[in-house]
């Protein structure tokens, strides 16, 4: 199932082509391929190169860790979670190693090694759905994260799967079409909310 997306200008078709799926194939992702994708997540830019980063990994071929990943989502992410391949947590450091000073911009940065991951994740022909909703503070016990990591969100990663094997209610989701704000709803100039002419 392809959702390429029509843009308003052009941009690369990996990033065209990305999309978080709730349908997942039942079918293993090979562990070179996911290391080439915890590969790409090492290489992204940080502040002060600080790679502020962790991740969880649970693979459906350990039984075992998968349930105790799987158990860190909220209910409803569950559902469709489960049926994925390969489970993440991202995990962000809130200070910096060198100083122990407070890092502003670790969850920023632990973005931009997810945003890595899924160009990644998107040449290798598999797809990666990030949710917001994680057991933080069962993320946080189970697995003996230090007070000054923080459990940022989860993530399912696989190949994409029959819709229709979705419950009911999230079939319509899936199938939906993609959509974005416009450009000008969020690139400003010279004051807050004033459309830049570049759009």
């Amino acid at each position: 199932m392809s959702k390429l997306v029509r843009t308003d200008h052009p941009i690369h078709e990996l990033l065209a082509k990305r999309w978080s799926p709730l349908a997942f194939a039942d079918r293993a992702v090979p562990a070179d391929a996911l290391r080439r994708l915890l590969e790409a997540a090492r290489w992204a830019p940080s502040s002060y190169n600080e790679q502020p980063w962790a991740f969880i990994v649970a693979t459906k071929d350990k039984p075992d860790e998968f349930q105790k990943l799987l158990q860190c989502l909220v209910p409803g992410n569950q559902t469709w979670a489960k049926d994925a391949p390969v489970l993440m947590l991202t995990v962000a450091s809130h200070n910096f190693k060198k100083n122990q000073k407070p890092n502003r911009h670790c969850f920023h940065d632990v973005g931009l090694a997810m945003g890595n991951l899924c160009a990644q994740a998107t040449a290798e022909g598999l797809y990666v759905h990030q949710m917001a909703g994680i057991e933080v503070d069962k993320a946080r016990a189970d697995y003996g994260i230090p007070a000054d990591w923080e459990p940022v969100a989860g993530a399912a990663i696989g190949y994409h799967g029959d819709p229709n094997h979705l419950p009911e209610q999230l079939q319509a989701r899936e199938k939906a079409e993609r959509t974005r704000k416009p450009l000008g709803d969020f690139v400003f100039a010279n004051s807050w909310g004033a459309t830049s002419s570049l759009v």
